[in-house]
């Protein structure tokens, strides 16, 4: 027994070591486990964590030995995510119930790990001993604002599965070539073309023939290489050829730090260019309903201003006594003051809309600066005086806008007239800079007057604003002049400005204006040639003072016949009577244009002038104009309208008038403007009388010049008793030279139409003498050459002798005589 005992005892105890050997590997082995594992209690308590567990999880034993599954996985979990700690709770509960292994859904740590919970119930026949728990890493990745892509996805795929659902973008990629590489569901609704269809193509498919032309598509991607990324915005088009109004983003792609192609996202912005293009017509009709309606309110309100103004001027020219010329003297003031209201808001629509436009004419910066102080000076009180300062190396002619320049410095000098009551106001002018093309020149107007306040400063060249709105504000005004001031100086390509006066009390206002400079003589001849191609002199005469013009004018009128078109009653009593007053006697009348076309085209030659209305019924002064231009009639015609918008001018210009008096008609400029036309300009007569003289029948080589509606043989005599007389030549359309012994005023007269044939012939035979070579040929009367016919020459020629049966021409060679040709044939140039 011993002995058994004894046995046994060396048996049992390498069984004992070989259990404490075993439970020592099983701990050994579930510590090293490449698996995090844990060992749960019962009652779901950890007893034994695993060494990958606490590293994967970032934990020491200590802090999860002991605690319970649930609340300590929680704890584990992002607050956002801490709802799937019931995905645990539901696989430990089925897999006790079950007695089988069971895996629970995706738990995302604080690390932004995704496990999987594997869990294994331990039971001793029905006694549950402990729960095993393994830890699997899910595949699910965490991207951008904490969003999961489903367990499965890879990153990439995820990618792909996004830019392959989006519709509403084209989103593709282009090789280092530009040719398309992949192809989104987006790209092929909004393109129309299939992958298969697309794939390897070039992407400057999708473009238009004008952007194909200049490059677009390789410049995109030039510029897209230097900065990274371009965007443009532009015509697209499809794969059936119609087009879409597209916003594409290309970026260059680089991998590794190598270039290998380009990302290109495509956006149709269609509905929104529609709506921009509904918007922007909207805008334009509005314009052109503003611009419709203020040019019709400036008809409307001048046309009355027109009589009441003119008829105040005619008023001042009658006897009357000191209280009536007062009266009539309040009411002309208060009209120009309310015209230039008118002119003030016409002015600010006109730069508002953008419809203003700087004109190029030559600009003497001198003699505007004087003619603005002079004109201002009559306003000044006796305690006001100008000072003028010109600097010497100003430039005496530039190219530019005079109307617009003399219009900023008129509307500041004015100013600085009407806020000074004592001191001075000083006007300086020099020149701020030059360069190759172009002078700066800066005008500075400084006054003594009552100065601007801070706040007021700031807001000064606003529109509308005044510094002083109070009911009992002593300066009145629309609060308008200086923002036109500003963006007149602006579109003559300077700037304006103001300052306080440093000296003392008052204000310094400064404008600059960019001015070009004239380099030839060629440049001067353009601004000379008019709108119908005729050269106008700059300046054609010495400037002559009003009173002087005025008189030069009264003694031409007696011979002058002018035709006024107007249909407004009241304004042809007012024209027809300031018309008088300049001494025009003989002034013709039409309701309407298409009396005016009628009464101009039955007498070519009767009217030296036309002022001519424009907005009149059955035809107005536009059509009118062409109509007898059309004609052939070169009469001056003078556009006189109550339409004063940008462009007026230039319309009635366009349509064959010479000239544009706006209305209210100012009787300087109704002066100035006759005297242009009727004193200074070429008789158009003359014009019609060369031209017609032009088309008069010239003979064949070896037969004269016809006037008699035959054709007449030529007979040459060197016959010393034929006597030898100047007469002019012209040059004909056959290369001969005719020659015509006849007056100006016969000349004038026959091509005119008011002497005939007949007439001519018969005064010519009644001064005949025989003819030693031929019988009984009369000789014409030796009448002086016709200087004033144009491009004629009055040089020694032989006499021309007309008769009814030959025509005999002096050469100095043997004469001799040949029968008459048939009579009324007549030879053709």
């Amino acid at each position: 027994m011993q002995l058994l005992a004894a046995n046994h005892a060396d048996d049992s105890q390498p069984s004992s070591d070989s259990n404490r050997r075993t439970s020592l590997d099983g701990y050994l082995l579930f510590d090293l486990s490449p698996l995090p594992q844990l060992v749960l209690s019962p009652s779901c308590c950890i007893t034994r964590a695993s060494s990958h567990f606490l590293a994967e999880w970032h934990l020491a034993r200590e802090d999860c030995i002991g605690q319970e599954l649930i609340p300590f996985v929680e704890k584990q979990l992002r607050p956002q995510n801490s709802f799937s700690v019931c995905y645990l709770t539901a696989a430990i509960d089925d897999a006790i119930t079950s007695r089988t292994e069971r895996t629970s859904q995706s738990i995302v740590t604080q690390h932004a790990t995704a496990w999987k919970a594997r869990i294994l119930p331990i039971f001793q026949e029905h006694e549950l001993l402990a729960i095993v728990v393994e830890w699997l890493e899910a595949p699910a990745t965490l991207l951008e604002h904490d969003e999961i892509v489903r367990p499965g996805l890879s990153t990439d795929e995820a990618f792909r599965i996004l830019v392959q659902a989006v519709k509403d973008y084209a989103i593709f990629l282009l090789d280092t070539k530009g040719r398309i590489a992949t192809w989104n569901t987006g790209a092929e609704l909004l393109k129309g073309y299939r992958r298969d269809e697309i794939i390897g193509k070039h992407f400057s498919i999708f473009y238009g023939q004008d952007d194909l032309e200049i490059r677009k598509p390789d410049l995109e991607l030039d510029i897209c290489l230097r900065e990274g990324r371009v965007e443009d915005e532009g015509w697209r088009y499809k794969k059936d050829g119609t087009r879409f109004w597209a916003n594409v983003i290309i970026t260059a792609v680089y991998k590794d730090g190598v270039h290998v192609g380009f990302g290109k996202v495509t956006r149709d912005l269609s509905e929104r260019k529609t709506a921009e293009s509904r918007l922007i017509s909207a805008y334009e009709e509005s314009e052109k309903i503003k611009s419709d309606f203020l040019a019709n309110m400036s008809h409307e309100i001048r046309t009355p201003m027109h009589g009441m103004l003119s008829a105040c001027s005619l008023l001042l020219d009658t006897p009357l006594t000191d209280k009536q010329k007062d009266i009539v003297h309040i009411m002309d003031e208060s009209g120009q003051v309310l015209l230039q209201v008118i002119n003030d808001i016409l002015d600010y629509s006109k730069l508002a809309s953008g419809s203003f436009f700087i004109t190029s004419d030559i600009v003497g910066i001198s003699s505007i600066i004087t003619s603005v102080v002079r004109s201002v000076q009559t306003t000044l009180l006796p305690s006001v005086h100008f000072e003028l300062f010109l600097a010497p190396d100003l430039p005496k002619s530039v190219q530019g806008d005079p109307l617009r320049y003399r219009q900023v410095l008129h509307n500041i000098v004015n100013n600085a007239a009407k806020f000074t009551d004592k001191g001075s106001i000083r006007v300086r002018a020099l020149l701020q800079g030059e360069d190759e093309d172009s002078f700066f020149v800066m005008t500075e107007i400084t006054d003594t007057g009552i100065g601007i306040s801070e706040p007021a400063a700031a807001t000064l060249f606003t529109p509308f604003t005044q510094f002083d709105i109070t009911t009992t504000k002593r300066y009145k005004g629309t609060g308008l002049g200086l923002s036109i001031a500003k963006a007149l100086a602006e579109l003559m390509g300077g700037t304006i400005g103001y300052r306080p006066n440093p000296d003392r009390h008052g204000s310094i206002f400064w404008f600059t204006a960019r001015f070009k400079k004239i380099k030839s003589l060629e440049q001067i001849q353009d601004w000379k040639r008019g709108p119908n191609g005729r050269t106008e002199s700059l300046s054609p005469h010495p400037i002559i003072s009003s009173p002087d013009l005025q008189a030069e004018l009264a003694k031409a009128a007696a011979t002058k016949t002018l035709l006024l078109v107007e249909d407004n009653v009241i304004n042809q009593k007012v024209m027809l009577g300031m018309l008088r007053s300049l001494g025009f006697r003989n002034v013709a009348l039409a309701s309407n244009g298409a009396e005016a076309v009628q009464v101009v085209k039955g007498k070519p030659a009767a009217y030296d002038l036309v002022l001519m209305d424009i907005n009149m019924p059955i035809l107005d002064g536009n059509e009118a104009a062409v109509k007898i231009r059309e004609s052939g009639i070169h009469i001056p015609i003078v556009a006189m309208t109550a339409y004063a918008l940008k462009g007026d001018k230039e319309r009635c210009l366009e349509h064959g008038m010479d000239d544009y008096i706006p209305k209210p008609v100012d009787k300087k400029w109704l002066i100035k403007t006759l005297s242009k036309w009727l004193l200074r300009a070429r008789d158009y007569r003359k014009s019609l009388v060369d031209s017609r003289m032009s088309r008069l029948a010239l003979p064949e080589p070896g037969q004269g010049l016809n006037l008699l509606g035959r054709t007449d043989q030529v007979t040459q005599t060197d016959s010393p008793d034929v006597e030898v007389k100047p007469v002019a030549q012209y040059p004909a359309a056959n290369g001969y030279g005719s020659e015509l012994s006849l007056s100006d005023d016969q000349q004038e007269q026959v091509a005119l139409g008011h002497i005939h044939q007949e007439e001519l012939a018969q005064s010519s035979g009644q001064e005949s003498q025989p003819e030693p070579a031929a019988p009984a040929v009369p000789a014409a009367p030796a009448v002086p050459a016709a200087p004033a016919v144009p491009a004629a020459t009055a040089v020694p020629m032989d006499v021309v002798v007309v008769e009814q049966s030959e025509v005999v021409v002096g050469t100095g060679q043997e004469g001799q005589t040949t029968p008459s040709g048939s009579p009324g044939q007549v030879p053709q140039p």
